[in-house]
């Protein structure tokens, strides 16, 4: 959200904070998900983020947010490069090979009855690295015999990054 935020002024935030409120609104009459990484759960993540952007920038009287200024962006910098370098101490300790960094993503699976599309689509989210990680761990999880996408001859009909905006980091 802070990309995103970046150069607005504090009603364009409080837009983005009413907009994310309606669709944490939309998200509470939809159907429940079956894991716990949910719709609800990320508009309520956006909601909160958009809403907090909002409080900074008042509370520090900002005329447009600028995410350098924003005290928790640099406490998540701090703690992203801390985990960095712990990471790399580690992997020369051992002697192995450098630390891959991974960024994980949010990622939204629908999954459709083969040969039915007029039938209700099955949505879940995971977290992964890349797309095909994603539709991966799905299928792990719910293509094995007996699982969801089992019994009714489901096949994975999408794939879509939905958290952090593509180009954020998380």
């Amino acid at each position: 959200m802070t990309r995103k935020a970046a150069g607005l002024v504090l009603g364009q935030v409080q837009t983005h904070a009413r907009l994310s409120r309606e669709r944490e609104e939309r998200a509470r009459q939809g159907p429940a998900e079956i894991l716990n990484l949910s719709e609800l759960m990320i508009a309520m993540w956006e909601c909160a983020e958009w809403e907090r952007i909002a409080h900074v920038m008042t509370e520090q009287q900002m005329p447009v947010y600028v995410p350098g200024q924003d005290p928790r962006v640099g406490r998540r910098e701090e703690q992203r490069m801390h985990r960095v370098a712990l990471d790399v101490a580690a992997a020369e300790q051992h002697g192995g090979a450098p630390a891959e960094m991974l960024r994980h993503r949010i990622y939204r699976i629908v999954a459709q009855r083969a040969g039915s599309p007029g039938e209700p689509r099955l949505t879940v989210h995971m977290m992964a690295s890349s797309v095909s990680e994603a539709a991966h761990r799905a299928w792990t999880v719910y293509g094995r015999p007996g699982g969801l996408y089992q019994q009714g001859s489901y096949r994975i009909t999408s794939v879509e990054q939905v958290l952090p905006e593509p180009g954020e980091l998380l």
